[in-house]
């Protein structure tokens, strides 16, 4: 019962942090990433400035999987099975966090 609980309050956890649309986002910047769901082991950020990157990547019981920081935009995610993640993306000031899907 108390199993079943924790994972009820984590998965509300996880699901409201991935609601939360940015943190700390300024009017005009955008910062994102595509293809969703990813399938070719790349993804792409979009941003509006050239600044480093810092890639958080979680799974879905809150483990982080994977932690860089890039000056590109391309991001190698091979290493990573399959399955529904976190990426929290923090640029400067501007930080978001979305769903990722790895197929």
């Amino acid at each position: 019962m108390a199993r079943n609980y924790f994972l009820t309050t984590l998965s509300f956890f996880l699901f409201s942090l991935v609601s939360m649309a940015q943190d700390g986002k300024q009017q005009g910047e955008t910062l994102g990433f595509y293809p969703n769901p990813v399938s070719n082991g790349k993804i792409y950020i979009t941003s509006k400035t050239s600044l480093d990157k810092e890639i958080l990547i979680f799974d879905v019981l809150g483990k982080k999987v994977l932690q860089t920081t890039i000056s590109s935009k391309e991001l190698n995610i091979t290493s990573i099975p399959p399955g529904v993640y976190i990426i929290k993306i923090t640029e400067g000031e501007t930080t978001t966090t979305r769903k990722l899907i790895v197929r």
